[in-house]
C-alpha cells in the first residue's frame, strides 16, 4: 500500500498527447505533466511557436505537427506519436478555434466554424485515439471545458470591455464537451478507459490582463476574488492522467475559484 501511495501521482513511462499545448493553460499543463514523469507530445500547427514557448523547458516535451480541424492530420499525428514512444497513455483535448463574439451579428459560417473548432474537434481526436486505447485496454482522455459551458455570462462584467464578451457558440460547444465526456466515459469504461473533463474558470491571458478594470470586474464575480493563474490548473491534469484517478470517470472537475458556485 505504501508503495502505491508514493507513486499515486507518478506519470513515469507514460505518453501524454496534448492539443493546444503552447497556449496560456496548455504550456503550464505540459510542464507540470513532464515534471511528474510524463513524455508530453504537444500537438499543433506551428513548430516555431512551440520552440519559442518551451525554450529551456524539459527535454520530455516534444512537438508533433497536427491540425485538429482535419481528421487525416489527427490520424497521422497519433500514428507518429505512438511509434515514437510505443504507446499512447493519455489524450488531453485542450485546443480550440472560434471567431466572432457578437450574439446578434454572428454569421452562419461563424457559428459553424466555431462549433467545429470547439466541439467537433474534440470528437475527431477522441474517435481517432480509441483504437489505441482499445488495443491497450487502458487509456485516459481529458477534455477541457469552460465555466461558460455550465453558466451564462454575467453581461454587466463586459459592459466596459465588449471585445471580451464570451460568444454563444463557445458556451454551447463547451457544454457539449461536458456531455461528450460523459458519453464516452460510459462507452469506453468496458475497455479500461477513463474519460473526464477539466472545466476552467476565469483564466484570462496575459494580454487580457492588461485591461485592469476588466480584470477587477472578473474578480468581483468570483468568491475567491481572484483570477486563475496557469499553475492553478496543472494539478487537475496530473490527477486525471495519473493512477490517483483510477476510479474516476465521467467527472467534470471544475477549477474556477468558486465562480459556478454562486
Amino acid at each position: 500500500m505504501e508503495g502505491i501511495l508514493n507513486d499515486i501521482f507518478s506519470l513515469e513511462g507514460q505518453t501524454v498527447l496534448l492539443t493546444g499545448g503552447y497556449g496560456h493553460l496548455g504550456r503550464a499543463a505540459a510542464i507540470g505533466l513532464a515534471a511528474h514523469g510524463a513524455t508530453v507530445i504537444v500537438l499543433g500547427r506551428h513548430e516555431e511557436k512551440f520552440h519559442e514557448r518551451f525554450a529551456g523547458c524539459s527535454s520530455s516535451i516534444h512537438f508533433q505537427a497536427c491540425d485538429i480541424s482535419q481528421t487525416a492530420s489527427i490520424h497521422a499525428a497519433f500514428k507518429v506519436a505512438s511509434a515514437r514512444t510505443g504507446r499512447i497513455d493519455a489524450l488531453i483535448n485542450n485546443a480550440f478555434y472560434c471567431r466572432g463574439n457578437d450574439p446578434e451579428q454572428l454569421t452562419d459560417d461563424d457559428w459553424a466554424y466555431s462549433i467545429d473548432g470547439t466541439l467537433n474537434s474534440v470528437y475527431r481526436a477522441t474517435r481517432e485515439v480509441i483504437p489505441y486505447f482499445k488495443t491497450q485496454r487502458a487509456g485516459r482522455i481529458v477534455n477541457v471545458s469552460s465555466m461558460y459551458g455550465m453558466v451564462s455570462p454575467n453581461f454587466t462584467v463586459y459592459e466596459q470591455a465588449p471585445e471580451q464578451l464570451n460568444p454563444p457558440h463557445y458556451g454551447a460547444a463547451k457544454a457539449g464537451v461536458i456531455q461528450l465526456t460523459r458519453y464516452y466515459a460510459a462507452y469506453l469504461a468496458r475497455y479500461g478507459v477513463n474519460v473526464n473533463c477539466v472545466t476552467a474558470g476565469p483564466f484570462p491571458s496575459e494580454n487580457t490582463q492588461r485591461n485592469v478594470e476588466f480584470i477587477e470586474e472578473l474578480k468581483s464575480m468570483n468568491p475567491m476574488r481572484a483570477i486563475g493563474k496557469p499553475e492553478d490548473i496543472v494539478g487537475a491534469f496530473v490527477f486525471l492522467c495519473s493512477p490517483a484517478s483510477g476510479y474516476v470517470t465521467g467527472h467534470n472537475l471544475v477549477v474556477d475559484g468558486g465562480w459556478t458556485a454562486w
